[in-house]
């Protein structure tokens, strides 16, 4: 059988209060987009690295105005929970994919301890590998990596910068409909 030709992924950047967000997407099996990554910079080239090696597109092309650019606007205007049905497709270990799956269970407004995240993940000692879950992950705001925190209260790491994890935080508490104080 031949493999079937490579098709190029498209990307799009949008100015977002927190700074510009740019996402890559590829065509899905049923012809709808699928996200590879997203995050708040305005180099596509910032995001492929991050991209699995068995999912990195061949090429990238400019997407215009991708459809999923418009869950992005929503979620910025307020709308916090429209993240949650964006198709995403990682690729890694059996854990970390889990991980990212579980990291989409976290309510806006809500943030997890990177401990509360382990057990959450089932495994409760695994809090080091929850972390590496959130750092690798490629599809930041879609899989809502920010909203986990160290156990200190202190914001932990973010590929994007702790500035625009604040501001995540922040505006998901303001605009979750269980809003929550966010440790300063």
């Amino acid at each position: 059988m031949t493999p079937s030709p490579a098709r190029p992924a498209r990307f799009a950047t949008l100015s977002t209060p927190p700074g510009p967000f740019t996402v890559v997407v590829t065509e899905g099996p049923d012809g709808a987009d699928v996200v590879l990554a997203g995050g708040w910079t305005a180099d596509v080239g910032d995001l492929l690295p991050v991209i699995h090696r068995s999912l990195r597109p061949d090429a990238v092309a400019p997407g215009g105005d991708l459809p999923v650019l418009e869950v992005v606007e929503a979620f910025h205007a307020g709308e916090v929970g429209v993240i949650d049905d964006v198709v995403v497709q990682q690729r890694s270990g059996p854990f970390l994919t889990e991980a990212w799956e579980v990291l989409r269970t976290v309510p806006a407004g809500r943030p997890d301890t990177y401990a509360a995240f382990a057990a959450r993940c089932g495994r409760p000692a695994a809090i080091r590998a929850a972390a590496n879950a959130c750092a690798r992950n490629a599809a930041a705001l879609f899989v809502p990596c920010h909203r986990v925190m160290g156990s200190d209260g202190g914001m932990g790491g973010f590929r994007w910068g702790t500035d625009v994890k604040r501001w995540l935080l922040d505006h998901e508490a303001r605009h979750s409909p269980q809003q929550v104080a966010v440790p300063a």
